[in-house]
């Protein structure tokens, strides 16, 4: 009698809500329907950002010394005199014990601090209908509200890192190492039978440059960051009609229960799902609210936080199996609304109490 009643409003406009507003084309007896405004349609994007440029590193290869051996003069042959010898003086011969070479030092590449501002959600605005609770009438047209909502563009700001000055090397000249070595020179040559003094030779340690020092470069690549964002592609705002069952526009118990201190579903719950709720939902755009309750053992505030989980784990589910988390609400009561008389203190037996162990669900009109 109530699905009738419900479908004949509907047809006939009974209400002055319904007059106002345009009914469903061509209706069927015994059939209801709700009313729903199509959703802004999005594709993701993503984009491709440098966060820190290519730059150049130095490093120095020093400069290369090879160590060599000389063996110089330190003292002329001469001759000597028996009576009178020779006379000698002694003298400093420079010779240069280092050469001159160089020396490069690293100055490393100077960075900055930059950022770029992407859109990832423009701005959006439509309309959004909403049922009033507890509504004295069986026909939901006539608490049905409408808002016009804008919702401002959303934005993210991706830090970079910018190259003020690229490294670069400062030389700087190493001088040569002079020194001497000392040497006799004959000042007075011996005066009467000659006598020859062989010449002395000594041995010095000298560096050579073999490799002068140098810089050997390394290019370091730029580094990206992809970003994702969403790009209207459809907007939404347009009022359809979906057909419902007449039964789910009531609070309709879908027949899963939980374990004891569970908000797990068990498999035969997924599958009550898919085969009862689930097809009211896919391909429309119509909401639904899932209440769940408790049983009456434990604190009230436990099993209200119990049945707000049961009733999330159900949005969850629908959700995984890709419908809209926007049409799905979840809501606990938990122990507040008992099937039976098993409420604190009363003896009951465990299936009495599995039976307040539920969740129910209701079929909104969509927004």
């Amino acid at each position: 009698m109530r699905k009738t009643i419900t479908a004949l409003a509907l047809m006939l406009g009974v209400t002055s809500a319904i007059n106002a507003q345009e009914l469903p084309p061509n209706p069927e007896p015994g059939k209801c329907y709700v009313k729903c405004i199509t959703k802004d349609e999005f594709k993701e994007e993503e984009v491709r950002i440098q966060v820190k440029p290519e730059y150049t590193v130095l490093k120095v290869e020093p400069a290369v010394y090879e160590e060599v051996t000389e063996e110089v003069l330190v003292k002329e042959a001469s001759e000597e005199l028996v009576y009178v010898p020779a006379v000698y003086e002694t003298v400093e011969v420079p010779y240069v014990q280092k050469e001159k070479g160089n020396e490069l030092e690293v100055v490393p590449a100077a960075f900055g601090e930059d950022s770029e501002t992407i859109e990832i959600l423009p701005k959006t605005a439509g309309w959004e209908y909403q049922l009033l609770e507890d509504c004295p009438s069986v026909n939901a047209e006539d608490c049905m509200t409408a808002c016009f909502v804008e919702y401002p563009a959303e934005y993210k700001v991706v830090p970079q890192v910018t190259l003020e000055k690229d490294a670069h090397t400062n030389e700087k000249d190493i001088p040569e190492v002079p020194a001497t070595y000392k040497k006799q020179v004959v000042k007075e040559p011996a005066r009467m039978d000659k006598v020859e003094i062989p010449a002395e030779y000594a041995t010095i340690t000298k560096q050579v440059l073999v490799t002068p020092a140098r810089t050997v470069e390394e290019t370091i690549p730029a580094e990206y960051t992809t970003v994702t964002k969403k790009v209207l592609v459809k907007e939404g705002g347009m009022t359809v009609w979906e057909e419902v069952d007449c039964e789910y526009l009531t609070n309709t118990i879908l027949p899963i229960y939980y374990n004891l201190d569970s908000a797990s579903l068990t498999e035969d719950s997924k599958r009550v799902i898919d085969e009862m709720l689930l097809p009211q939902l896919l391909g429309k755009h119509t909401s639904v609210e899932i209440m769940s309750h408790t049983d009456s053992r434990g604190s009230a505030s436990y099993n209200q936080a119990l049945s707000q989980q049961r009733a999330q784990s159900v949005v969850d589910y629908l959700a995984s199996k890709g419908i809209e988390r926007s049409r799905l609400k979840a809501t606990g009561y938990g122990e507040t609304r008992l099937v039976n008389r098993c409420a604190d203190g009363v003896d009951c037996t465990d299936e009495e109490h599995r039976q307040n162990r539920r969740t129910e669900f209701r079929i909104l009109g969509g927004n």
